[in-house]
């Protein structure tokens, strides 16, 4: 899968909206709002929970979540009984994930941020200058907007040549 976060609009986008504060979550389903019908305010509560590895217990990463997410209203099953749409949509998770994970090393924040053991205390930290040298969840976010770009891309192409 080619990935180039400085070409993908969306990564750009998902990039921007993690710096005007939203959570990495929202910042990459948020960047997408152009793909599926649901009005601003629900996308936002709805990727809301996310954030910091799921509430800030460090846990998969929330831009991860997010691409879940984009995955799941574009590509989702929507029959419980199915089990080939399950399994379809399970596996393109787990590619999307595995692709994240590739470049990254992990889907987990604690491990992208390099930090112990255990869930962080609630409160987010500000966001200041200091905050962004430290962390690597712009580029993060950024990345998980590029592969749900390309992925996106490629279903496309694939779905044209059919």
């Amino acid at each position: 899968m080619e990935i180039c976060i400085e070409k993908s609009k969306y990564a750009q986008k998902a990039m921007q909206l993690f710096k005007e504060g939203y959570n990495c979550s929202q910042a990459v389903f948020l960047a997408f709002e152009d793909k599926y019908d649901m009005d601003h305010k629900t996308a936002l509560m709805l990727s809301s929970s996310f954030g910091g590895g799921m509430g800030r217990l460090r846990e998969v990463c929330g831009s991860v979540s997010g691409m879940s997410m984009v995955a799941g209203i574009l590509y989702g099953y929507a029959d419980p009984t199915d089990n080939q749409q399950k399994s379809e949509h399970y596996k393109r998770i787990q590619e999307l994930a595995g692709e994240f994970e590739k470049r990254n090393h992990s889907i987990v924040c604690r491990e992208l941020l390099g930090l112990g053991q255990g869930k962080d205390h609630y409160v987010p930290e500000d966001r200041t200058k200091e905050y962004y040298k430290k962390r690597p969840c712009v580029e993060l976010v950024g990345m998980s907007a590029a592969i749900m770009e390309q992925y996106i891309k490629e279903t496309e192409e694939t779905k044209e040549k059919a």
